[in-house]
């Protein structure tokens, strides 16, 4: 505190420093971290920065950045500052190492890796009533490592403006033998190390070895201006708009100015020039400080690179100039014409262009007639049907109708069609190749006019009707038509005479019915059919004698295949004449014997026979 008092005759600095101390209510500080503090009758008894709260000469340590305008009093240090492009500012960081000096005859009251560092906005927008930097302090053993307040730039300006660190401004002020020093530039980055006797890193704890460390910022707001004028060849007047003929000479003058606080370094200027205006090759010259003589230049200012016109101080000015020709064609202006110019120049910083116009009086001359056939499309629908679509322009006069003209590929016309549309559905039978040709109509002026190309030419082909064939299925063993592209040999035969095979069939129970029926082996369907017959219950077949005609024999048949055509019941359509046996010769005892047992064989006979037809008729 003593040495605090002897300040004034000890160290300017020290002065400085004090008269840099603002008392603010710690409530309104924006500060951190939210740590133990302590007083000067009662420091910490470890190493930790900036947590006195009645330090004498800084008040409330925990608010220990401060910003003034650089060459002001310390008395104007405060936690904001409103900017002014092109000023420069001094930012004021104070630390302490708040550990008690009876502790640094052990060490352990000395901070070791001791740094400050700042964080700064690059850009502070236009409107800001308070954008942020922040001030470190901290070392690798102190509780805790790092501590931080901010301060506040504002900016009334219609621009941004940008902060620029300046290098080599930071200076470490205290009562060691580091006192003004010039710290790294780091301290913006990763931190600058501080220290009482060098800036090694190491602050012992107590009041006598704090300090504060300085430096400057310029607050830069880069700006520029460009001004785009024409005049007409061989006029000293350069204006934002002029009237010209057709086939005139313009002469355009693109005027760039540095009104910032910054240097802009590869300005390129650009030039986009309208419709019905063109460049005049050579004639571009640029004029600046460094040829105050306009010197000529690339044509590239026309182009998408522009050109690059070099590097260019605050306040400081390049004119380009370049002529154009409008278009000697009345015809482009039968109605009056605003010929847009558009400069453009790109900075660093931001673009900003500017246009001047050359307007063109109304032309005496007869509007623009056109009337064309662009394309023509054809569409296959399917074998024999086409549709055609044709493209065309009309300007100034109007579309009528189009018409066809197919040829065969000897090249006889074979049809003409004509559509009202611009596109007809055509169908062609004959097989062959073919060409069309579209013919466009139009009515210009109440008479008619005709118009075709080379891309109104199309061509189609009509294919064969594909030729079928009778083949064996071999999958099948069914003989079926295909087409004969689609014969595979793996699936197909041409010999009809490997579907001919025995047909093997079977009685089967049509589930359906519940009958029992004869079907061909291969038609057999699980689905449908089973080879359990007892699925199935078969009818009693009634049985009947009939007469079959053509033999003339009694016969006993289902009566369900009775066909009057082939039978009769009348049995006695059987019934033959008897015949009269030859008189038999004489015989002796031994044919006698014969007759009795043939007699008695058809007697047995007869009897088998009538009970048989007995047994039938039950």
């Amino acid at each position: 505190m003593s040495l605090i008092r002897r300040a004034p005759k000890r160290s300017s600095a020290i002065v400085a420093m004090i008269a840099a101390a603002v008392i603010v209510p710690a409530a309104l500080l924006a500060w951190g971290p939210d740590r133990p503090t302590f007083t000067i009758k009662n420091p910490a008894g470890y190493v930790t920065f900036n947590s006195i709260i009645d330090n004498p000469a800084h008040g409330d340590e925990r608010n220990f950045v401060q910003v003034k305008e650089a060459g002001a009093s310390d008395a104007t240090y405060s936690e904001s500052v409103s900017l002014t492009p092109g000023k420069k500012y001094t930012v004021f960081m104070y630390y302490h190492n708040n550990a008690a000096s009876n502790l640094n005859a052990s060490g352990k009251g000395i901070a070791h890796g001791a740094f400050v560092r700042a964080e700064l906005p690059a850009v502070v927008n236009k409107g800001s009533t308070g954008t942020k930097a922040n001030g470190y302090v901290g070392a690798t053993n102190a509780k805790p490592t790092l501590v931080w307040d901010d301060i506040s730039f504002k900016n009334a300006t219609a621009g941004d403006i940008a902060i620029r660190y300046n290098p080599g401004s930071a200076k470490i002020h205290n009562f060691g033998k580091s006192n003004g020093a010039t710290l790294s530039d780091s301290i913006i980055t990763s931190g600058a190390p501080i220290g009482f006797n060098s800036l090694n890193g190491d602050v012992p704890g107590c009041n006598e070895f704090s300090g504060y460390v300085t430096f400057n910022i310029t607050a830069d707001q880069p700006n520029f201006t460009l001004e785009k004028q024409v005049r007409l060849a061989g006029t000293t007047e350069w204006k934002e708009t002029v009237e010209a003929q057709p086939g005139a000479t313009v002469e355009y003058q693109l005027k760039y100015a540095n009104t910032g606080t910054t240097e802009q370094n590869n300005v390129v200027l650009k030039d986009t020039l309208p419709t019905n205006i063109s460049y005049v090759k050579g004639s571009s010259y640029l004029k600046n400080v460094s040829n105050p003589t306009p010197k000529n230049v690339s044509d590239n200012l026309v182009s998408s690179t522009g050109i690059n016109i070099g590097n260019y101080a605050p306040n400081s000015v390049a004119y380009l100039k370049f002529s154009a020709k409008v278009n000697a064609d009345k015809e482009k202006f039968c109605e009056p014409a605003v010929l847009k110019n558009i400069g453009r120049v790109e900075t660093n910083n931001g673009s900003k262009q500017d246009d001047a116009d050359v307007t063109v009086k109304k032309q005496d001359c007869k509007p623009p007639v056109k009337y064309t056939c662009d394309a023509l499309k054809v569409d296959m629908i399917n074998r024999t049907n086409f549709r055609f679509t044709t493209s065309y322009t009309a300007q100034n006069a109007t579309f009528k109708s189009v018409t066809y003209t197919v040829r065969n590929a000897n090249g006889t016309v074979v049809s003409t069609q004509t559509s009202t549309s611009n596109t007809l559905n055509y169908t062609q039978t004959t097989a062959g190749a073919y060409t069309v040709q579209a013919t466009v109509t139009f009515t210009v002026n109440g008479s008619d006019k005709t118009a075709t190309s080379e891309a109104c030419k199309g061509s189609f082909k009509v294919t064969d009707l594909p030729k079928e064939i009778q083949v064996c299925e071999l999958a099948t063993k069914t003989i079926i038509t295909i087409k004969e592209s689609d014969f595979d040999s793996s699936k197909h035969s041409k010999n009809l005479a490997d579907c001919k095979e025995e047909v093997k069939k079977i009685k089967v129970c049509e589930l359906s019915s519940k009958q029992i029926i004869v079907i061909n082996e291969k038609d057999f369907d699980s689905s449908k059919h089973t080879t359990d017959l007892s699925k199935c219950k078969e009818e009693e077949v009634k049985k009947i004698e009939v007469c079959e005609l053509t033999s003339k024999t009694i016969v006993t048949i289902n009566e369900t295949d009775f066909d009057a055509t082939k039978h009769t019941k009348d049995l006695s359509k059987c019934e033959e004449t008897p015949v009269t046996p030859p008189e038999l010769p004489q015989t002796g005892a031994g044919e006698n014997i014969v007759a009795i047992f043939g007699l008695g064989a058809l007697i047995a006979s007869g009897a088998y026979y009538a009970a048989s037809r007995r047994a039938l008729n039950q």
